[in-house]
């Protein structure tokens, strides 16, 4: 059984991958690869992979919090992960951070690798 997660958490997880390997990322492969990504943990988990609402439409597929947040970018490549503001319990001072990497299980791990590696060779078949 997978976890259920954020999914802008899971988007910086992409982009963190896909960053470190030299690999072009910007809004709209995020919502490809986070269709695929859900299309798999259905598949092999029976529920979503997201606390979020997802869209589907004749254009595809949109979690719109995580296309809102990339949407500045428009189809430039995404260097870093978007920013969330932090209030710590008992303090008054808002902290801006990064989005969290999710803490994935193994199985959970494996099964967003493989999408990663599916849209790594999408892209080259595109440039050869």
């Amino acid at each position: 059984m997978g976890n259920v997660y954020s999914a802008q958490n899971i988007a910086s997880y992409l982009i963190y991958e896909l960053n470190e390997g030299h690999v072009f990322v910007n809004n709209m492969s995020i919502q490809n690869i986070l269709a695929s990504v859900e299309s798999k943990w259905q598949e092999n988990f029976g529920h979503s992979a997201f606390k979020e609402f997802v869209y589907v439409k004749e254009e595809g597929y949109t979690v719109k919090e995580v296309f809102e947040t990339y949407e500045g970018y428009g189809a430039s490549h995404i260097p870093l992960p978007a920013t969330e503001y932090y209030l710590k319990y008992g303090t008054f001072q808002l902290v801006e951070r990064t989005y969290a990497i999710p803490n994935f299980k193994l199985e959970e791990i494996r099964l967003v690798q493989q999408v990663l590696t599916q849209y790594r060779y999408k892209l080259l078949a595109k440039a050869s």
